[in-house]
């Protein structure tokens, strides 16, 4: 899995970037508040990504800062929103901006997203409403572990757990283990959590 590319910015267009690593071209999918955030062309660059993985396709979406990531998997465990609506949320709206919808049920701040019609913005907040506190959290830097956490989860992803399902087994485990824990002892304990 690929979490993070640091490169030169080589292209950008509507959507996408092109980020050369050591002569490599990774075309990344953004929202268009990453892309305008990330650089010009030419610019040395850091996007943490997330890699979507299907029958006929691979694709890799890049994020300005890890909170857009951790909100991006956030979203697009609400059925109906895939990479396209979460990117689109994105683009609206920071993620402080979406944490603060959801925690108060605001679904026409959601809906302001190209896309996203006021039922899909009602799901999204009823679905979300009790993980808006814990995104809050990893946004704010609450929680001091919260590279170990966010890595925890991105590796029971990559292993085919839903981001939600991921998210509660890593947050089970980290009350058991505390806020000293390594990220190995973090992921094995969470996937025994998650299996059971």
């Amino acid at each position: 899995m690929i979490a993070k590319l640091t490169g030169r910015l080589d292209s950008w267009g509507a959507g996408h970037a092109v980020i050369d690593v050591n002569g490599v071209g990774y075309l990344v999918e953004a929202s268009a508040r990453t892309l305008s955030a990330i650089g010009i062309v030419g610019d040395h660059v850091t996007v943490h990504t997330e890699m979507l993985v299907g029958e006929d396709f691979l694709r890799l979406i890049g994020f300005a800062s890890a909170d857009e990531r951790d909100w991006f998997r956030l979203l697009t465990s609400v059925q109906g929103v895939g990479g396209k609506v979460a990117l689109a949320i994105l683009s609206a709206l920071e993620p402080a901006e979406v944490q603060r919808a959801i925690a108060t049920g605001d679904a026409a701040m959601i809906a302001r997203a190209n896309g996203v019609g006021p039922k899909l913005a009602q799901r999204i907040c009823h679905e979300l409403k009790d993980k808006a506190g814990f995104a809050g959290a990893i946004a704010s830097g609450a929680n001091p572990a919260t590279g170990i956490h966010a890595d925890a989860v991105a590796a029971l992803t990559a292993l085919g757990f839903k981001p939600a399902e991921a998210s509660g087994a890593v947050n089970a485990a980290s009350e058991e283990l505390g806020a000293a824990t390594t990220l190995d002892a973090l992921v094995r304990l969470a996937l025994r959590k998650a299996a059971k």
